[in-house]
């Protein structure tokens, strides 16, 4: 009688993951809730169901500020605006209870603290995975994402409105951007955008973001290039 091979259920494995990470830079909730605001008002799409790490790391040696924060009203905060809170990296025991109690859980982290922006992606996890170009062909309407996490994105059609790119190194659209793109999603820095015509709702590369209101009156429409310079999207002509 034949038997069937034991099939395994399910498996863990490290994986490459990109969070939004929230950093903390002082403990005014006012002030935090008005940033907040801000920024989720610049690109609301951008940030509707996003993880993202709360940061304690930026005030890791104020102890007096950060006992002062309200975890729980943060976490009310970000779920509001359609963000989805994860996890904490940093904090006190404290911190972290109150964490667990939320079912968020806790991540370690010796890396140095880079808080380069109220709000940023990083890749808090790893596994090596060779480089790889994705080509499409077809346009890419609204509501659509094409990913391309283990290299380039070349797109040699348009991107519509609400529809969005995502890719681990480079974005190469060999026709009108009008959507969003991010490069650079693993939190890599070098990576670029290109495009024949410009016009998208949002450019992001490595968590750093522009969105359309912000685009040079003069590269509307043209072909362009973008990239990070001292930590800010330049956009110039191709």
């Amino acid at each position: 009688m034949l038997t069937t091979p034991h099939k395994p259920a399910l498996e863990f494995k490290g994986s490459l993951l990109t969070l939004m990470v929230l950093h903390l830079l002082e403990s005014n909730n006012e002030k935090i809730a008005e940033q907040l605001a801000e920024k989720i008002s610049q690109a609301p799409g951008f940030f509707q169901h996003a993880p993202v790490v709360i940061d304690f790391y930026a005030i890791q040696d104020d102890n007096e500020d950060r006992n002062d924060i309200d975890l729980p009203e943060l976490v009310k905060l970000l779920r509001s605006y359609g963000l989805i809170p994860v996890a904490v990296r940093g904090g006190n025991p404290q911190q972290h209870e109150k964490a667990l109690g939320l079912d968020l859980g806790i991540l370690t982290d010796t890396k140095s603290v880079r808080p380069r922006r109220y709000l940023e992606s990083e890749t808090v996890a790893a596994e090596p995975a060779p480089l790889s170009s994705k080509i499409v062909t077809q346009p890419i309407r609204s509501g659509q994402q094409v990913v391309a996490l283990n290299g380039d994105l070349i797109v040699l059609s348009t991107v519509s409105h609400g529809a969005e790119i995502l890719a681990h190194r480079h974005i190469h659209v060999y026709g009108h951007l009008r959507g969003r793109a991010l490069a650079g999603v693993n939190g890599d820095g070098e990576a670029r955008i290109f495009c024949q015509q410009l016009d998208a709702e949002l450019l992001s590369i490595a968590g750093r973001y522009l969105v359309n209101e912000d685009l040079p009156e003069n590269l509307r429409g043209k072909s362009a290039q973008i990239y990070l310079e001292d930590d800010s999207l330049e956009i110039v002509a191709l």
